[in-house]
């Protein structure tokens, strides 16, 4: 269960991205002025101590996704994917994460490919009362699907993939999902939102071997 709050943030999302998506080579927009949130989805950390949403932003060019974490301090060996920190008129400062570098993002994905807990459901702190929040996006997960061969584009758009090391699972990460429906096996974290039919790929995950 992923708790929000009605909450003022400084910088907002949207601008602490637009400081740090021009510098990232998979961002391949041309601006980030129009830069403007098409969904989002959570994950819940067992601990309950990280935040964990993913992002599905534009600039009316294509879709991208951005996983991030949200921290209450740094996070040690993180610098390379350290967004920027933002404060949270009720949570106070967080430090913000691109997920890929983040141990605690890794696993939580990694159990949900392989069965466990998914997709967290949202819910808003109103004066003490937790009242359902209605979700922007929806993912499923699909497992034991064929594994293509090597060099085979088959789920996300060339130069957009970002490999993360897992629990259990070497995962890839599709920063610009493939809109047509390309699926990459054996494990597939899959997602659709309004306007988005069929369900596209947002992660691949294959048992480590070694």
């Amino acid at each position: 269960m992923a708790i929000l709050h009605r909450a003022t943030l400084r910088p907002t999302k949207l601008e602490l991205l637009a400081g740090w998506l021009p510098a990232q080579p998979w961002w391949r927009n041309n601006s980030v002025t129009d830069l403007q949130k098409v969904a989002s989805f959570r994950f819940d950390d067992p601990d309950g101590e990280v935040g964990m949403e993913t992002l599905l932003v534009t600039t009316g060019r294509e879709v991208v996704q951005i996983p991030l974490t949200y921290r209450s301090s740094p996070l040690a060996g993180a610098e390379s994917g350290f967004v920027g920190a933002m404060d949270h008129s009720i949570l106070g400062q967080r430090w913000v994460y691109d997920a890929c570098v983040d141990p605690v993002y890794s696993a939580v994905v990694s159990t949900a490919l392989l069965g466990g807990p998914g997709q967290a459901d949202e819910f808003v702190d109103v004066d003490g009362r937790l009242e359902p929040s209605l979700q922007s996006a929806s993912v499923t997960v699909l497992r034991g699907l064929p594994v293509p061969d090597p060099g085979t584009l088959d789920g996300g758009v060339a130069g957009s993939e970002t490999p993360v090391r897992g629990r259990d699972l070497d995962l890839v990460l599709f920063r610009v999902p493939d809109l047509s429906g390309g699926i990459r096996g054996p494990h597939a974290l899959m997602g659709t939102w309004s306007g988005q039919e069929p369900p596209v790929q947002f992660l691949a995950g294959t048992p480590r071997t070694a």
